[in-house]
């Protein structure tokens, strides 16, 4: 039996993770925000760890209970999924600074925290154990009004990438895990939502970039979402699918909207990537 630790499980591609691994006969160890809402309970392969991502010693007591339970056994896999997109949101001239941390907190140094901890556990079951960090498509597409959020995905992509190299002297493997956009109870809202976003924005910073970003964060984005979207079925097949491969990349995209825009990235040069992302987005250019 393979052993497990998936963060951020109360909800979301997390929770369905937990479900499925459990269901292919994996020890499954569900770090759960104390508190929140959620199906799961500690039953058959599923065993309910209470960990705040954003508390060094929430962190600690959770490894500390996994290592007890696992009883001299070692972590087969450790997937950072927990994060939080709605902090900080908005244009980044009027991001409020302590937003920005706060997001940081728990999306960066949240999986920095987790890996701290739970790492002897990994590579106790090395060679062949491995770490699956979730980023965003974010870091591809860049889209204005998710300047913070894109922020702690671009940072999460560079911790991945040493640790890929200070981990592969022990046969662990890692990598970034880019999902694009997952067709959410929330993101159902995502007209509604990205418009209360903006009008929380200061009404002079509101004034200099409405002309300009005004219908790309209220109307532009939110279809691109709902059109190209995955269901969170596929998105979890997905996921299944690259845990399924032997050999990871250092990026392994999730989702049918993500998976262009990576070839994209192999076959463009920066600038033409970012030309394209800005005719997607309908950014309108400079006019002297």
């Amino acid at each position: 039996m393979k052993n497990a630790f998936i963060t951020g499980a109360n909800v979301g591609q997390a929770n369905l993770l937990v479900k499925a691994l459990a269901q292919r006969g994996w020890r499954v160890f569900a770090g759960v925000l104390p508190g929140a809402p959620t199906d799961l309970k500690t039953d058959g392969n599923i065993t309910v760890v209470d960990q705040d991502v954003s508390d060094s010693d929430s962190v600690a007591q959770s490894a500390a209970t996994v290592t007890a339970a696992l009883n001299g056994e070692g972590l087969d896999l450790l997937m950072n999924v927990a994060g939080v997109a709605n902090i900080g949101t908005g244009v980044l001239e009027a991001a409020k600074f302590e937003d920005v941390q706060r997001l940081f907190n728990i999306n960066l140094f949240g999986q920095l925290r987790v890996i701290q901890a739970f790492l002897p556990l990994v590579r106790k079951n090395a060679p062949g154990s491995r770490i699956a960090n979730y980023s965003s498509g974010a870091i591809l597409a860049n889209p204005v009004g998710a300047g913070a959020y894109n922020m702690t995905k671009h940072a999460i992509h560079g911790m991945t990438l040493t640790l890929r190299h200070e981990l592969a002297p022990f046969g662990i493997q890692v990598t970034s895990i880019i999902p694009g956009g997952v067709l959410t109870a929330m993101s159902a809202n995502s007209h509604a939502n990205t418009k209360k976003t903006w009008n929380e924005q200061p009404e002079a910073v509101r004034k200099v970039y409405e002309p300009y970003l005004g219908p790309v964060m209220m109307q532009v984005l939110p279809d691109m979402l709902e059109k190209s979207g995955s269901t969170p079925e596929q998105a979890l097949e997905g996921t299944l699918a690259i845990l399924d491969k032997k050999k990871w990349k250092p990026m392994e995209y999730l989702g049918k909207d993500v998976k262009p825009m990576g070839v994209m990235r192999r076959l463009l040069s920066d600038s033409q990537l970012e030309s394209m992302m800005r005719m997607t987005f309908k950014i309108p250019a400079y006019k002297a």
